[in-house]
């Protein structure tokens, strides 16, 4: 287990972008992809907005993706595996590069051919609790004529990211500007926040 957190701490700390590309097990990625198509089938996932609390706003001109809240009250199995997960990965970061993670939130994600998320970035203009942003593909065979790559603007170069199945990303929610590239393909992911307070 430690393997996948030192390859998403040492690549974050040398470029600012982590990358594990085995950091959930096929078996884990195939279990979160069958809830989430079941809760798309049960219509619980909900058109995603931009903003927090009382400034929220819907605009499919940003972003036109779906998610679901994980919740551990929901009592899961492979969410509360998915949850074991982060709470290892946040005692090994909290030890180990002192950062002072209180908590997280994390969801589901699901672009439809054709969805896309414009630039933008993870903190909040009046709430900076978010510190790191994490983002799980749960894509089996992805192609690059499939699209949907997450793209993060960093200078001198941009970073294009495939969502292949198992492969987490992790970095500072406040420092990099990034976008989902218009995907071809249903496009799956469990996206959150590390946060502080």
């Amino acid at each position: 287990m430690e393997a996948s957190f030192e390859a998403l701490i040492a690549s974050y700390i040398d470029t600012k972008i982590g990358v594990a590309n085995h950091f959930l097990s096929d078996d884990l990625c195939y279990h979160l992809k069958m809830n989430l198509l079941a809760l798309n089938e049960d219509q619980q996932m909900k058109t995603a907005g931009v903003g927090n609390d009382g400034k929220m706003i819907h605009d499919d001109l940003i972003r036109n993706d779906k998610i679901y809240w994980l919740d551990r009250s929901h009592n899961n199995i492979y969410e509360n595996e998915f949850f074991a997960k982060i709470d290892a990965f946040v005692l090994y970061l909290n030890e180990s590069c002192y950062t002072n993670i209180k908590g997280y939130e994390f969801h589901y994600s699901l672009y439809e051919p054709g969805s896309f998320y414009r630039p933008h970035f993870d903190q909040f203009e009046d709430d900076s609790k978010r510190q790191y942003s994490m983002i799980s593909y749960l894509n089996p065979h992805w192609k690059t004529a499939d699209g949907g790559e997450l793209l993060i603007h960093q200078k001198p170069n941009n970073h294009s990211i495939s969502p292949m199945q198992g492969k987490t990303i992790f970095f500072k929610s406040d420092e990099l500007e990034h976008e989902v590239l218009v995907t071809n393909e249903r496009r799956f992911s469990v996206t959150g926040w590390l946060k502080r307070g």
